[in-house]
C-alpha cells in the first residue's frame, strides 16, 4: 500500500476560511479514515490560520496544526513536467544538437553539478552558430576543449594532451604550402590532407593543431617535430570539406548559450500565470525552478493539456463563499457537511454526505463506525474537542441525542472527562490577552449568500461576562472597517455568552438596525442587539435572515 500512495496522486481535505475547531478536527480526522481505506494519500489542510481553543485542542492531543492551503488553482507542479536531464556547459554544440535530434526538442537546459540552471541553449542558436563562417576563431574564443574536438570529428589523437584547451588561433584548410605560408599564424588550427609538405609546414608555422583528414597517413618525422614543437597532430575520418564544417561544433554550448533575462517558472507558480506568460513570447520551451531554485525539467504548451487538477474533499461547509479560494478548478472529490445545503456547484456528480447533526465530526464518527475501522484516542480527542466546540457542550439548539452519544463513546476512548476538558477548552477561547479586534471577529467568520445577497456572520464563544464586555468595546469599534474592507451590505458578530445562554449581536451595515428588529423580535440600536437564548449561528441566526433577505 506504501508504494501505490507513492505513485498516487493526494486528496487533500480541507475545512472552511477562517476554521473553527469542527473544520480543523474533521479534516484531520477525516484524512485519517481515508487513508485506511484508501491507496490515495490523503492530507489535511487548512484554508485559514486557527483560532486559540483550536491550538488548544491539538495541543492537549499531540497533533500538528495542518499545513495552511489558500489557493488550489492548478499549479505548474500538477502538470506532467518532461524530466528532461540538464545538460553539462561543456558539452560540445554537435552533441547538444544530436540529443535535441534524438528526443525530439528544441531547447536544452545548461546546469551546474548542484542542478542551478545556468543557461539555455536552443536548436536556433546551433543553427546560427552553424551557418556562421566567418567566425573562425571560435574554437579559441570558446576555449574548446581537446575531448570535444577529437569527439566532433570522430578523431584520433597521435601528439598532445587530450586533457588540454584550445585557448586561441583562427581555422584555417591548408590547401597548398604557398598558401599556408601566408596565412598561418602561430596557434592556429590548420586542417591538411596527406601531402607530406602541408603537414610539415603547418607545423613549422607553428600551428597549435593539424587535423589531418580522410585518416591519413603522418610520417614518424612530422610527429617527432609536433612534439619538439608543442604541435597537437589529430586525424579524422572526414574530408577536408566535411571536417571544415563541423569542426567549428565542437566549440562548448556555454559559449554560446542564453545567460541572461531567462524565462523560468517555478513549482508553485499558477497555470494560469503560466499560460500569459507562454502567450507573450514565442519561446516553446520554458525551464521549471523546485522551492530552492534547482532545475526540474520543462515544460511547453503541450503540457498544459495535462493538467491534473487538486483533487478535494470539503468539510463541514459546502457554500462556495467560504471554500478555499480556486475551487471552481479543483476536482472535488466529497463534501461532509452538516449545514444547510448552500451555494457550491461543482463541474461533475460527487459524493456528498450532509446530516442534520450538530457537528460535522459526528457524521466523521459514523463513517468511522461504518467502515470497522478503529478510532486511535488522538482522533477520538479530537472528535470530541469538536462536537463539545459545535454543540456548546451540548447546549445548542443543533445538537442532537446521535451527537451526544458519540461524543460521550468519543471521550472513553481518548480517556477524558467530558466536564472538566470542555471547561478547559472553552477557558482557552475565552482568554482575549494579545488578541486584536480583527482577530476575534474573523476567527470564526463565514459569508453566506441568499437570493443574490451576502453578509458575514462570526461567533465568538465566552464564559465570563468580564470577557464578554471586553470583546464587544474591541468588536464594535471595529465593525465600520471590517464591513468597508471585505465589500460586504452586512457584518454581524455574534457575541455569546455561554453561561448565560444568550447572544450580543454586533453588526454594521446599512438599514441593519431594522433588519435584525425585524429578524429577532428585540429591540436593535446603534449596532447592538441582545437575543435571549441565541448560541447557534446554524439554527438561530442564519434561518431568520434568509427567510427575510432570500
Amino acid at each position: 500500500m506504501v508504494n501505490k500512495k507513492k505513485n498516487t496522486r493526494p486528496v487533500f481535505v480541507i475545512g472552511h476560511k477562517n476554521p473553527d475547531t469542527d473544520s480543523i478536527c474533521s479534516a484531520i480526522s477525516c484524512a485519517y479514515l481515508k487513508n485506511q481505506l484508501s491507496d490515495a494519500p490523503h492530507y489535511p489542510r487548512r484554508a485559514g490560520e486557527i483560532n486559540r481553543e483550536t491550538q488548544f485542542v491539538l495541543d492537549h492531543f499531540g497533533v500538528e496544526v495542518p499545513e495552511l492551503l489558500t489557493d488550489v488553482r492548478p499549479q505548474i507542479k500538477d502538470i506532467d513536467i518532461r524530466m528532461a536531464p540538464g545538460i553539462d556547459a561543456h558539452m560540445s554544440m554537435r552533441d547538444a544538437w544530436e540529443y535535441m535530434r534524438d528526443n525530439v526538442i528544441d531547447t536544452l537546459c545548461i546546469t551546474d553539478k548542484e542542478n542551478s540552471l545556468l543557461g539555455l541553449i536552443a536548436v536556433k542558436d546551433i543553427a546560427d552558430a552553424y551557418l556562421d563562417l566567418f567566425d573562425t576563431s571560435i574554437l579559441g574564443k570558446a576555449h574548446t576543449s581537446y575531448k570535444n574536438l577529437l569527439n566532433t570529428l570522430d578523431g584520433k589523437m597521435l601528439v598532445g594532451d587530450p586533457e588540454g584547451h584550445i585557448r586561441q588561433g583562427r581555422i584555417h584548410v591548408g590547401t597548398s604550402p604557398e598558401t599556408m605560408i601566408n596565412l598561418i599564424q602561430p596557434g592556429d588550427i590548420v586542417l591538411v590532407t596527406n601531402r607530406y609538405e602541408a603537414q610539415m609546414i603547418a607545423v613549422d608555422l607553428g600551428a597549435a593543431c593539424v587535423i589531418v583528414c580522410v585518416d591519413s597517413e603522418v610520417p614518424q618525422r612530422i610527429l617527432d617535430r609536433a612534439e619538439a614543437t608543442g604541435t597537437t597532430i589529430i586525424t579524422t575520418p572526414y574530408d577536408t570539406y566535411a571536417a571544415s564544417r563541423i569542426v567549428s561544433m565542437a566549440a562548448p554550448v556555454k559559449h554560446f548559450m542564453i545567460r541572461e533575462k531567462l524565462l523560468t517558472f517555478d513549482l508553485e507558480l499558477p497555470v494560469d500565470d503560466a499560460m500569459k506568460v507562454m502567450a507573450s513570447v514565442r519561446h516553446r520551451y520554458f525551464p521549471i525552478l523546485d522551492n530552492e531554485g534547482r532545475y526540474v525539467g520543462v515544460i511547453s504548451r503541450r503540457n498544459l493539456l495535462n493538467l491534473h487538477r487538486k483533487r478535494l474533499i470539503l468539510v463541514d461547509h459546502n457554500e462556495k463563499s467560504q471554500a478555499v479560494d480556486g475551487f471552481q478548478e479543483a476536482r472535488i472529490m466529497e463534501i461532509i457537511d452538516h449545514h444547510r445545503i448552500g451555494s457550491m456547484e461543482t463541474g461533475g456528480p460527487v459524493f456528498f454526505r450532509n446530516e442534520p447533526v450538530g457537528c460535522t465530526a459526528t457524521i466523521l464518527y459514523k463513517m468511522f463506525r461504518e467502515n470497522n475501522v478503529e478510532i486511535p484516542p488522538h482522533i477520538a480527542g479530537l472528535l470530541m474537542s469538536a462536537i463539545l466546540s459545535d454543540t456548546l457542550k451540548f447546549r445548542s439548539p443543533t445538537c442532537t441525542a446521535y451527537d451526544s452519544k458519540a461524543c460521550q463513546e468519543l471521550a472513553k476512548i481518548a480517556g477524558e472527562n467530558i466536564n472538566e476538558y470542555a471547561e478547559q477548552m472553552f477557558a482557552a477561547s475565552d482568554d482575549l490577552t494579545g488578541r486584536t479586534a480583527k482577530d476575534l471577529l474573523f476567527s470564526d467568520f463565514k459569508i453566506f449568500e441568499f437570493g443574490g445577497q451576502s453578509f458575514g456572520a462570526g461567533q465568538g464563544l465566552f464564559m465570563s461576562k468580564g470577557s464578554c464586555q471586553t470583546a464587544e468595546e474591541m468588536v464594535s469599534s471595529f465593525l465600520p472597517e471590517a464591513l468597508e474592507s471585505k465589500g460586504l451590505p452586512l457584518i454581524i458578530y455574534m457575541l455569546t455568552n455561554m453561561q448565560e445562554q444568550g447572544t450580543t449581536l454586533l453588526y454594521a451595515g446599512k438599514g441593519a438596525d431594522s433588519l435584525i428588529s425585524e429578524a429577532f423580535g428585540t429591540e436593535a440600536k446603534d449596532g447592538r442587539a441582545y437575543v435571549p437564548g441565541m448560541v447557534s449561528r446554524k439554527k438561530q441566526l442564519i434561518p431568520p435572515l434568509q427567510q427575510l433577505l432570500g
